[in-house]
């Protein structure tokens, strides 16, 4: 049986939301959509296996990701739930999407990408390296901060917000960040597109150079029920350089396909 994920939860009522971050982050990063969201929905963020008390997969893979996810939603009492994927947690969404597409209302795709490529890529081992190169010259997780924490955000970032993003980065284990980029290599979902049923939103930064606004256009052209956004001013953490706006963007769109109706506005 596969092991339940820690996670956090705000609200107790309404349509379920979850939230899964990327490859640097954890639970603690979705605060600011968990507490606006959790005034009108049970919203919720993973942490993934091997992140923030989660237990850890033997072999970190999409479909045991998508699995673990599934013993997630298996403790709440919802037949259906919202989900909202940040990066390497948007693949997770799209495997999951294609094993269980009935327990999903909505999809939001977030500064994330259809296919990582081919394992034996040019391109994929160079980035692998280089991702882990302060790793293999024998500094901690803090040296991988100091190295890629820049490239998450657009210009002029809140000095708070690469504390948050610096922090975030440090807490995850050497070897859980490893097996995490290891396990991009060869992820490729380009041709499911097409076959995604479930409303979906894409959402980016202008300056993300990591999930580029074109690149996310080309997914959302092959989705039939899909609509992208694209938040100026900001690079791959959007949530949290533009939080309002994509706050906003992303409660107009689970509203339109909520289960229990929101009647009453008060965020």
């Amino acid at each position: 049986m596969t092991a339940v994920p820690t996670y956090l939860r705000n609200g107790r009522s309404g349509d379920v939301i979850v939230f899964l971050h990327g490859i640097g982050g954890n639970a603690e990063y979705w605060q600011p959509q968990l507490s606006f969201f959790g005034k009108h929905f049970q919203a919720v963020a993973w942490n993934m296996p091997g992140y923030g008390g989660s237990p850890p997969l033997s072999e970190m893979n999409f479909p045991d990701l998508a699995a673990s996810l599934a013993s997630l939603l298996d403790t709440f009492s919802a037949e259906k739930i919202h989900l909202v994927g940040h990066s390497m947690g948007g693949m997770v969404a799209q495997e999951f999407l294609l094993q269980q597409a009935k327990r999903v209302s909505s999809l939001t795709l977030y500064a994330s990408s259809s296919a990582f490529g081919k394992a034996d890529g040019e391109w994929q081992q160079n980035f692998i390296r280089q991702r882990l190169k302060p790793l293999d010259e024998g500094g901690g997780m803090e040296a991988v901060a100091s190295r890629m924490v820049d490239s998450l955000f657009g210009e002029n970032p809140a000095p708070h917000l690469v504390e948050k993003a610096t922090e975030s980065i440090t807490q995850c284990p050497p070897e859980v960040y490893r097996a995490a980029l290891k396990c991009l290599l060869g992820f490729d979902r380009r041709e499911a597109l097409s076959l995604i049923q479930t409303p979906t939103l894409l959402i980016c930064g202008d300056q993300d150079s990591l999930a580029p606004p074109k690149m996310m256009q080309k997914m959302a052209a092959k989705i039939v029920d899909s609509h992208f956004k694209c938040l100026t001013g900001a690079g791959h953490l959007a949530s949290l350089e533009q939080t309002e706006k994509f706050n906003e963007l992303l409660f107009e769109f689970i509203k339109r396909h909520a289960d229990n109706p929101i009647t009453d506005r008060t965020l």
